[in-house]
């Protein structure tokens, strides 16, 4: 699943696609829904949507194969798979030109606030881009491990309702599900799958940065591109390694981002594994055949419309308006639908999101600087 994130989240914590879970406080979250009208929504009727339609037809694949009678994930309020279908049917025979009045017929908004407080943080995430070989030589020495056989990933949710979205990892022993190895005794070769390798990179500030990402297309040294993605955790709690820096006296608050937790990184070989090791999260990957990178819902994410929420929260499959600072100088506000189709570590509270850029030098900057704040509303069935 997905993905990791972005940039702010190496301060904050970390989109993955699935990451671990880190609340970055104890305040517990009081989400609230205020209903509203489509014509109270900034910038309502100036989004060119087209880029939404094949967003939320995937959405809509996956929710037409669900029980009728099923709950609509964690959010209440969103009803059960049964209110939707009926929406996505129509949907895939609408005509695109008739999409603003068909959600307006179909849908109603609904601001989304924390005891009220309706503005919260907006970050981005990619996906990255590496060189590899599937043989180790020269400078490809730095592996990617795929899953092991060993890993047991338990979703909480499955036996406490109010762990819903919470998950565990690690290893049975003597019929006792016991921690997994932490990212530094993975990352040494102290662990007994490290043979399990997917592909070897020739960065391991590259492979650091893929794991936060949570996907990446590796450009092998034979002329062809793999697709990876996430496809499991060891369990430990992601820890920003830019929280780390800024502690250290490092970094400020002010100067922190991808980009110059990166050239830290480059510029001090020497305390870069140990700093990197402060993060005891491990990310595995696998080979993506086609479409991708496969977000946290189980589908390919869009560029632009893919959003990353609290999944212990927040529903997948939810169009969501959103209204949020230029995430870089020059740029328009975010006034536009996405679809929450992911999740993250870091991405915790009820007004709260990773905006997914795509692929390409252009989408690593946006996402590596964007610290934008914003508000949302969701779209839920009439």
């Amino acid at each position: 699943m997905r993905y990791f994130l972005f940039v702010f989240l190496l301060f904050v914590g970390a989109c993955t696609t699935t990451p671990s879970s880190e609340k970055t406080d104890d305040k517990p979250v009081d989400l609230r829904l205020t209903e509203t009208r489509f014509s109270a929504l900034p910038g309502w009727g100036t989004d060119d949507m087209r880029t939404f339609i094949p967003a939320f037809e995937k959405s809509c694949a996956r929710i037409l194969k669900k029980p009728a009678t099923a709950q609509m994930g964690p959010l209440a309020e969103a009803g059960t798979y049964g209110d939707w279908q009926p929406i996505c049917r129509s949907f895939v025979n609408m005509k695109p030109q008739n999409l603003r009045s068909f959600l307006e017929n179909r849908f109603k908004p609904y601001l989304v606030s924390d005891a009220g407080d309706k503005e919260g943080l907006f970050t981005g995430y990619y996906e990255a881009s590496l060189k590899g070989s599937l043989k180790p030589y020269g400078v490809y020495k730095t592996p990617l491990h795929q899953r092991p056989d060993d890993l047991v990933m338990v979703q909480l949710g499955d036996f406490r309702d109010h762990l819903k979205g919470e998950r565990i990892a690690g290893r049975v022993i003597d019929g006792n599900l016991k921690p997994y190895e932490p990212r530094a005794e993975i990352v040494a070769g102290q662990w007994p799958h490290n043979e399990e390798v997917l592909v070897w990179v020739d960065d391991p500030v590259d492979a650091f940065f893929v794991q936060i990402q949570g996907s990446g297309v590796v450009q092998l040294d034979n002329g062809q591109a793999m697709r990876i993605g996430y496809a499991g955790q060891n369990g430990h709690v992601y820890y920003a390694i830019g929280r780390e820096l800024i502690k250290r006296g490092e970094l400020t608050k002010e100067n922190v981002s991808m980009q110059s937790i990166r050239a830290w990184l480059e510029n001090n070989p020497a305390q870069a594994d140990e700093i990197m090791n402060t993060n005891a999260s491990y990310v595995f990957f696998r080979k993506l055949d086609g479409e991708g990178p496969i977000g946290g819902e189980g589908i390919a994410l869009t560029a632009g419309r893919s959003l990353a929420v609290d999944r212990s929260l927040l529903s997948y499959g939810l169009p969501v308006w959103t209204d949020i600072e230029a995430p870089y100088e020059g740029a328009a506000p975010l006034r536009k639908l996405m679809v929450a189709q992911d999740t993250g570590g870091a991405i915790r509270g009820a007004v709260r999101g990773d905006v997914f850029w795509g692929y390409g030098d252009h989408a690593e900057s946006v996402a590596g600087s964007m610290k934008s704040r914003g508000q949302y509303w969701l779209l839920l069935p009439r």
